[in-house]
């Protein structure tokens, strides 16, 4: 009797032990904000294992090879929230005039080389292949691997993700920001933003992004994955003028006057509904400015009325 009720007790034991182990499970969150950028997390999940016992064969002298990282390539869930903030990079822009070709160009070529190294490390951080972009710059007009640059009837800057360049047209950039001050530093935040269609691009968001809009069966549905697109970058824009605010410098007053651009850009009136309206626009610049993380740039998370 004495010998079977300890084997009763064995098997309650291991019963339990059994139990136990399913459930041994630790969850590691991964902060994505609402619309009121309260972090919550998501529900993926990782298992931490402890080595118990005796290696069961004799270690070798040969390095073992780091597994390539699983990387969420998805617009919602993206690896690239994982990076956290942009380095702070010492980048000078000194007084160039956009008014002046030369000026102007090499303004765009240096804050560029600044954007790299704001933007590298934190991509390389979490497993990102990263490379930089090309830049085509043109005093008037040109002719790239996505067409006419500027566009038809357009002035701004565009990212081309064939060949991952981004062209641009000194003079026309000038008519078209030109009115919103002589102050260089707006001119860098729209180019900031065509470097968010890279980091888009090299993430895989803009491939996300592209095929929802070829999935999508309405141009409603089109246009409102188009500002989420575009908004997305104006945040990234936004963490990159704040990444060199000490060194650009961008003092108080320069701050309050990027704040105060983006709230007069947008989607014209009768125009496409394909960037945002200028509040969605001035939020998610302050957004990316005041809340420096690639997290808190995730517009795919929040509702429709804040990408409108």
């Amino acid at each position: 009797m004495g010998v079977l009720a300890l084997v009763f007790v064995l098997i309650v034991v291991v019963s339990a032990l059994v139990g136990l182990s399913d459930h041994d499970e630790t969850v590691s969150p991964v902060a994505i904000p609402t619309f009121t950028f309260s972090p919550f997390p998501t529900d993926e999940a990782t298992t931490d294992t402890e080595p118990t016992g005796k290696p069961t064969s004799k270690p070798t002298s040969q390095p073992t090879t780091r597994p390539t990282p699983v990387l969420n390539r998805t617009t919602k869930n993206n690896t690239l929230y994982r990076a956290g903030s942009l380095a702070k990079t010492n980048c000078r822009a000194g007084n160039a005039s956009i008014y002046n070709h030369t000026q102007f160009k090499a303004l765009i070529l240096k804050t560029g080389g600044c954007m790299g190294k704001a933007w590298g490390p934190a991509l390389k951080r979490v497993g990102i292949d990263w490379s930089p972009p090309n830049y085509m710059i043109a005093a008037r007009k040109g002719r790239g691997a996505c067409g006419d640059y500027p566009s038809p009837g357009s002035n701004v800057p565009y990212y081309c993700p064939s060949n991952s360049t981004i062209y641009a047209s000194t003079s026309a950039m000038t008519r078209e920001y030109g009115p919103l001050g002589s102050w260089n530093g707006i001119i860098v935040s729209m180019m900031a933003h065509e470097y968010g269609h890279h980091i888009q691009n090299l993430s895989g968001i803009s491939d996300s992004w592209w095929r929802q809009t070829l999935d999508s069966g309405s141009q409603s549905g089109k246009m409102a994955l188009s500002r989420r697109h575009e908004l997305q970058a104006t945040c990234f824009g936004g963490m990159f003028m704040q990444s060199v605010a000490a060194s650009y410098p961008i003092d108080t007053t320069r701050r309050n006057t990027l704040l105060w651009a983006y709230s007069h850009l947008g989607d014209p009136p009768g125009g496409p509904r394909d960037h945002g309206n200028t509040r969605s626009n001035a939020a998610w610049f302050r957004q990316g400015y005041t809340r420096p993380k690639a997290y808190q740039c995730n517009t795919w998370v929040v509702g429709s009325t804040s990408v409108s």
